[in-house]
């Protein structure tokens, strides 16, 4: 507790003291992570593979890989993204120039998850930095390595007055929403981001809430199956499931249902093996509550594929369950495991209908042909993003924001979407002295052509 009081005590005079402004120093941090992360990629590998089991090559595609190209998109256009917007001034305003600075806030906090817990701890530090704020980073207790790891490196090779690491379990994160920082961003479930924005609020702290929620596979008639199959598989079973917009179920028109079921088995065994209990590379469930939750949902009578287990491992095999209704638990709350529930529909509509009347997914991935149709699915549904054809590869173009929508979450990030999200955009009017317009002052006349403009 002390060191949290002292930790903060310290940033806020370090940003007091005007040292994160430059575009020089932001530079200068964003590269010293990268750098940070390339010294060590043989220990994060190590961390990752002790904390989930992950392989080196999923280590890379999903963790250290999304950062350094984030990182390198940050770096390539940070001044850009520092230089003031020009905007235009009515005519009301003739001789004035207006213009958004882009301002950060000041002491950040960042909260991580265990799932992702190198990707998900940094990429939103790679927008406080660059947007110029402080940031304390609170990691997942359930990821020991890979927490520790995070502590030791950053402690290595940033002052603690601008960046450090801060672990520790549910008390930690309860003390550290104590303090007045100037915007937190946060990671996790939606029970666990009521709480955050409850203790935020005690402070007027804006936040960025990431949640979850049931994503949805919609797989019509008329998608190729093969690949759908293929895409779906991978998106579904990746990290053992524990995605947070992995496709939570998968909806399926009658007519192809048995091909997409077939070609999701043969996938499954393309990717992880006929035994992927004994796949080396295969990813573990993170700690036995999780393990025993997910366990629940494995009803032999629904199983079509998969249902393996090892306890002692933490190993759940990819599994299917057929014959699922909406009413059954497995479709109560977001599973975050390698098991997927197959629902069928006969008309598009009423699908569409059943989604949209529960919770605002963070995704959704709609596999079809037809335009109009797609069009007609992205345009009728509410939810934080998604794919056309594809599953989670929306998230890898930083061009794209992320980010949830009602319950699945608030604020986005990812690209200039996480320098925006850590700035506050202050809007300037420069007015001129050389001449003054008479009209806004009691007696002073107006104008035809400025009415028509105070009108408008």
């Amino acid at each position: 507790m002390d060191q949290i009081k002292e930790t903060f005590t310290n940033q806020q005079a370090y940003f007091l003291n005007g040292n994160t402004v430059d575009y020089e120093f932001r530079k200068k941090q964003l590269e010293t992570l990268k750098q940070m992360l390339k010294d060590n990629e043989t220990k994060i590998y190590l961390s990752l593979k002790m904390d989930l089991n992950k392989s080196k090559h999923e280590a890379f595609t999903t963790e250290l890989g999304f950062l350094y190209t984030e990182i390198d998109f940050a770096i390539k256009n940070l001044r850009y993204w520092m230089a003031p917007d020009k905007v235009p001034s009515p005519l009301t305003h003739k001789g004035s120039k207006s213009y958004i600075m882009k301002e950060p806030y000041g002491v950040t906090l960042v909260i991580s998850p265990w799932n992702y817990p190198l990707q998900l701890a940094l990429a939103p530090v790679i927008g406080a930095i660059a947007a110029g704020n402080c940031v304390i980073l609170k990691p997942s207790e359930l990821a020991k390595s890979t927490s520790y790891l995070l502590a030791e490196m950053v402690k290595s090779y940033f002052d603690g007055s601008f960046f450090t690491v801060i672990e520790g379990g549910k008390e930690t994160t309860t003390e550290l929403l104590t303090y007045p920082f100037d915007y937190i961003f946060f990671t996790g479930s939606k029970n666990v981001g009521k709480v955050i924005m409850r203790a935020a609020s005690e402070h007027l702290t804006p936040v960025t809430l990431e949640l979850g929620g049931k994503s949805p596979a919609i797989v019509d008639q008329d998608a190729n199956i093969n690949l759908a199959a293929k895409r779906i598989v991978w998106g579904k079973f990746t990290n053992a499931g524990q995605t947070c917009v992995a496709p939570d179920y998968v909806i399926v028109h009658e007519k192809v249902k048995f091909r997409l079921l077939k070609a999701m088995i043969k996938q499954i065994k393309a990717l992880y093996g006929k035994d992927p209990l004994k796949n080396k590379d295969y990813t573990r469930i993170i700690n036995v509550q999780h393990f025993e939750r997910l366990e629940q949902f494995l009803n032999e009578e629904k199983i079509v594929h998969g249902g393996n287990v090892d306890k002692e491992e933490l190993l759940i095999e990819p599994t299917i369950l057929d014959k699922v209704s909406w009413n059954d638990d497995v479709m109560k709350d977001e599973i975050f495991g390698p098991i997927l529930p197959i629902l069928m529909f006969t008309s598009l509509d009423d699908a569409l209908f059943k989604i949209k009347s529960g919770d605002k997914p963070l995704a959704l991935y709609y596999f079809g042909e037809d335009d109009k149709t797609q069009q007609q699915v992205v345009e009728y549904l509410s939810f934080g993003g998604g794919s056309i054809n594809d599953s989670l590869y929306h998230l890898a173009n930083p061009h794209l924001p992320f980010g949830g929508v009602g319950a699945s979450g608030m604020g986005s990030y990812h690209g200039k979407f996480s320098f925006d999200t850590f700035s506050h955009h202050k809007s300037i009017l420069k007015q001129t002295t050389k001449f003054d317009m008479p009209f806004r002052y009691p007696g002073g006349k107006i104008s035809e052509s400025i009415a028509q403009q105070l009108m408008k």
